[in-house]
């Protein structure tokens, strides 16, 4: 495909650690990865997996314009901003923001006015930044303390030890980061609903379309289906 930087190949980069979206335990995974290998099934392509390890997520959209990369997933919300400056693919998941806490530290969390006076943990570059200056301006929490992106288990670390009182992040990925931190939990979600795409440079419009209609095809013949009940399976009924 002449729209690639190189023919039969697609150059993707994602930022790790950001489970279940993307993966890296050996090799390159998650719901993201195993899509992109899926359209690229469909597009006759080979995928190359690229890891992004700048500090702040807003980086990684440097790729596009350098052409070290021909797209972006990363559990990437589509925003104005982004939108702007390069081309998104049709949105094909929708998530909210979800905050961890101690909830050995403070067990009561229910709700947003429940942060009060507390400390937030935000990663450079996410969306979850503007939630935490909102809830700042509004006077609930006290502060927020960034981390670069690839700090999160540092974040994780000062939330256990109450050196934060919470972290704001996609939920899927909050949820996926606790497990196996039993002093933490995941109480509530801040609804931001966050359309997430798959990002490409401004002028590759031939790719973001061929994506497009390789995403069409994996919904209709049930293989997006199947991705998303592995990665993002539904609560069990009470």
């Amino acid at each position: 495909m002449a729209f690639t930087l190189n023919p039969g190949t697609l150059i993707v980069a994602s930022a790790y650690p950001d489970p279940p979206f993307d993966i890296k335990d050996g090799s390159a995974g998650g719901f993201d990865i195993e899509l992109m290998r899926a359209i690229c099934a469909q597009l006759g392509l080979t995928l190359q997996p690229e890891a992004y390890t700048g500090d702040d997520f807003n980086g990684i959209f440097e790729g596009l314009a350098k052409r070290t990369c021909d797209a972006v997933i990363s559990g990437t919300t589509i925003t104005p901003e982004r939108a702007a400056i390069m081309l998104f693919s049709e949105p094909y998941l929708e998530f909210n923001q979800g905050v961890a806490v101690n909830r050995q530290r403070t067990p009561s969390v229910s709700s947003v006015a429940d942060l009060r006076g507390l400390i937030a943990g935000i990663q450079s570059g996410n969306t979850s930044d503007a939630v935490a200056r909102r809830l700042k301006a509004e006077g609930i929490i006290a502060d927020i303390k960034y981390y670069p992106y690839n700090g999160i288990v540092t974040a994780l670390d000062d939330l256990e030890a109450g050196r934060i009182g919470l972290i704001i992040k996609l939920f899927p990925v909050i949820s996926w980061l606790v497990k196996g931190r039993p002093q933490l939990s995941v109480p509530l979600q801040v609804p931001t609903h966050e359309k997430l795409g798959i990002a490409f440079a401004k002028d590759n419009r031939d790719l973001c379309d061929a994506v497009n209609r390789a995403l069409r095809t994996l919904r209709v013949n049930g293989e997006f289906a199947r991705l998303q009940a592995r990665w993002f399976p539904a609560p069990a009924s009470p």
